[in-house]
């Protein structure tokens, strides 16, 4: 008898299967599909989320840097080698002319100060071995003052050792403000300050003091630059 129920059961369940086409399921077995399937698309959704957070993460913070294009123009590396150096030496040219402009100019000025300096003592007394304008100065003792409250140049004393001093120079080479020297022959026994214009000043004689006389009232001897 109970070999013959299996029989019915097998053959209900045969039936069964070509009825239905899939096999019966419990409901705890459905049910614990579910709970899978559902348990496996959250898992799917968190790694989408993960992933695609991380996506947008690297994203954000990594952007593609794009590495610039080398292009061969003036505006970025400037002109060639050449053209840089002429540039440069034209420069500096430029700057050597302006300074030595500069430097002329000034030396202009230092000289006609040195000229307006003497100018206020014209007319003051001669007196031999002086060497103070304002008392009575002989021709070197008003050159060695003028030089070193003029101009701050020190010279010596008497025109013989005066004429050592400084750069000989050409009467054509003249400037305000150089030193003429007079003699009988090759000997040096006067001195005068040239002020332009072909004139000089001096401390020429107890009668005429002070005074302004052509440079070439008596022959030159020898004509120095202490100015430089």
């Amino acid at each position: 008898m109970r070999k013959y129920s299996l029989y019915i059961v097998a053959a209900m369940l045969s039936a069964g299967v070509m009825m239905w086409g899939t096999p019966f399921v419990s409901y705890a077995e459905q049910e614990g599909s579910t709970v899978m399937v559902e348990a496996m698309e959250t898992d799917t959704a968190a790694s989408d989320d993960v992933d695609l957070s991380t996506d947008e993460g690297t994203a954000a913070s990594s952007p593609v840097l794009e590495a610039p294009v080398d292009e061969d123009t003036d505006e970025e590396n400037g002109p060639d080698l050449a053209i840089q150096a002429a540039a440069q030496a034209r420069a500096q040219a430029e700057a050597e002319a302006k300074a030595a402009a500069d430097a002329a100019q000034a030396a202009v000025r230092t000289r006609q100060g040195l000229v307006d300096y003497a100018m206020q003592f014209l007319g003051g007394p001669y007196r031999s071995g002086g060497n103070d304008p304002h008392t009575g100065a002989d021709c070197s003792g008003f050159v060695k003052y003028i030089m070193q409250n003029g101009a701050g140049i020190t010279m010596n004393r008497s025109s013989v050792t005066q004429a050592t001093q400084g750069r000989a120079i050409s009467a054509s080479q003249m400037q305000p403000g150089d030193l003429i020297f007079y003699g009988n022959g090759s000997h040096i026994n006067h001195v005068a300050m040239y002020i332009g214009n072909g004139q000089i000043i001096h401390a020429s004689t107890y009668k005429t003091g002070i005074k302004i006389s052509n440079w070439d009232y008596r022959s030159p001897v020898k004509i120095i630059s202490v100015l430089g």
